[in-house]
């Protein structure tokens, strides 16, 4: 099996799990390092607000911190964080691990109902609200926190009954962290000043985890967008000279769908990266072609994984841009009851980045997390050179009449179709297959689209089982979590299905 990535301070432990050696001890001394390597350097742009330098983001977080512990924040105690992105929520989070306290991070688009479940089951002590000013006190540091303290609880989106809180260890952050600095950057010095865009909520671990705790450990530059805007996009990537992007494959495509997009300069970017959400292989070519000086991949993980699992690297990305590429340095993979046909099973998850278990849920905890392996219910083949393919969610895998058909497989081949521009694949009932495959598109600006025409471009790409009985074409751009990953429940539900194509 191709190995791409830098395999070097690795050690496998009594339990099998490899890890990284030579980290830091927590996220604390990982700050620290930053801040005392490059005081004066630039931490935290927000966008229209303000910018704060290494030893200003140590000195209000640190403010902050005494602020929480003057308000009854005691260690291990939870801090809900409700800001929306930009300087606020970073301070809130850094003084939160600062107080020895541990960070909760509130989906800003949740309902009340599920803000007041999330602040209820973690046992927030302080919730840290829009419009209220941030706690201020004398500067405290606690940083003796081990690999394996709780640091922070992130709740899964919810898309399909209450969400579920990942427990993240500071040796689950720190190991994230290594594995985008092998995968993302590969030889880049560390020691040169990066600068990247954050598009995606902070409240994702794409958008913390991958983006702003990886600049940190290199005392690098977090430019952050309070609110996902496509001209002020395409505006950041040029003033603020940004040379490491990753977002979800929607923006990317939405970025380059606008008219401000070929006057832009964009070779200030070097490393380009996508995930959060199945990509069409048309739209991978798209992005290499407009990002000449960027080396191109595709990063897959979980929420239950602290992040990146898996990195499909730029020398593959051409060639198998529908793979989610190969497990990181420290993961291991397995498929669980492979298809003997089609290799396709359940894949489960191995490394130091696996959370340990969901906060105050033992029973789904047992389920999910089981002799150290996590059962990520994403269905997925291995080839053997070791690239992983995911077709599908578990749970949203079509069963035809007794036919499996993996709804990612159907979607590649709509979206290369010249008029698409997005493209979910869905399980519609039917009373005698059990179900159907229904297709929900939206063009691309400026294109017409006729379900007869997509139905005859996929009957030249799809076995005759898995070509969508069901075509609807929709303006409107597909619903998606805060993660970039399609809403299907809303989709099957509110959309009227009208007769089956044939």
């Amino acid at each position: 099996m191709a190995q791409p990535f830098d395999t070097g301070g690795i050690e496998a432990g009594a339990d099998g799990i490899r890890r990284y050696t030579g980290l830091p001890q927590n996220l604390i001394i990982l700050l620290r390092g930053a801040v005392d390597s490059h005081p004066d350097r630039t931490a935290l742009v927000e966008l229209g607000g303000e910018r704060l330098s290494y030893a200003q983001l140590w000195e209000r977080a640190t403010r902050v911190a005494g602020g929480l512990r003057a308000a009854g924040v005691g260690r291990g105690d939870r801090v809900a964080n409700r800001l929306p992105n930009g300087v606020d929520w970073v301070l809130g989070f850094w003084g939160t691990l600062l107080a020895g306290a541990v960070a909760v991070p509130v989906n800003t688009r949740f309902a009340e109902p599920e803000v007041e479940y999330v602040v209820t089951d973690s046992g927030a002590t302080v919730v840290l609200a829009p419009g209220s000013p941030l706690p201020d006190g004398e500067p405290l540091v606690v940083d003796d926190q081990p690999h394996g303290e709780l640091a922070g609880i992130f709740y899964t989106s919810g898309t399909t009954g209450f969400p579920k809180g990942a427990m993240t260890t500071h040796e689950n952050f720190l190991s994230n962290v290594e594995t985008c600095l092998r995968c993302l950057l590969g030889t880049a010095d560390r020691d040169e000043h990066l600068t990247t865009l954050i598009s995606v909520p902070l409240f994702h671990v794409t958008g913390c985890n991958s983006q702003l705790l990886v600049l940190t450990a290199i005392a690098g530059t977090s430019v952050i967008m309070p609110a996902f805007d496509v001209p002020a996009f395409l505006r950041a990537i040029e003033d603020e000279q940004i040379s490491v992007l990753t977002t979800v494959p929607a923006i990317y495509w939405l970025a380059l769908q606008h008219l401000d997009f070929p006057s832009i300069d964009t070779s200030s970017v070097r490393a380009l990266s996508y995930g959060g959400a199945p990509i069409a292989p048309d739209l991978v070519h798209r992005i290499q072609a407009a990002f000449p000086t960027a080396r191109v991949g595709n990063g897959f993980g979980l929420t239950e994984t602290s992040s990146v699992s898996t990195y499909l690297p730029h020398e593959y990305a051409v060639e198998h841009a529908d793979s989610v590429g190969f497990p990181a340095p420290v993961v291991n993979l397995r498929i669980e009851r492979p298809d003997p046909a089609t290799g396709v099973g359940e894949l489960l998850i191995r490394g130091p980045h696996i959370v340990a278990g969901y906060w105050q849920k033992p029973e789904q905890t047992q389920d999910t997390f089981v002799d150290g392996w996590l059962h990520s219910g994403d269905l997925a083949r291995i080839d053997d050179d070791g690239l992983v393919y995911v077709v599908d969610r578990k749970k949203d895998m079509i069963n035809r009449g007794g036919e499996n058909v993996y709804c990612v497989e159907v979607e590649n081949a709509l979206a290369a179709h010249p008029a698409v521009g997005e493209v979910a694949v869905v399980g519609v009932p039917d009373s005698m297959m059990g179900e159907k495959v229904g297709a929900v598109v939206v063009p691309r600006a400026g294109q017409t689209l006729e379900p007869a025409d997509l139905l005859a471009f996929a009957r030249e790409r799809l076995a005759d089982f898995k070509v969508p009985q069901y075509v609807v074409v929709r303006p409107d751009p597909l619903p998606r979590n805060p993660g970039g990953k399609v809403l299907k429940p809303p989709l099957r539900a509110g959309t009227d299905w009208g007769d089956p194509a044939r």
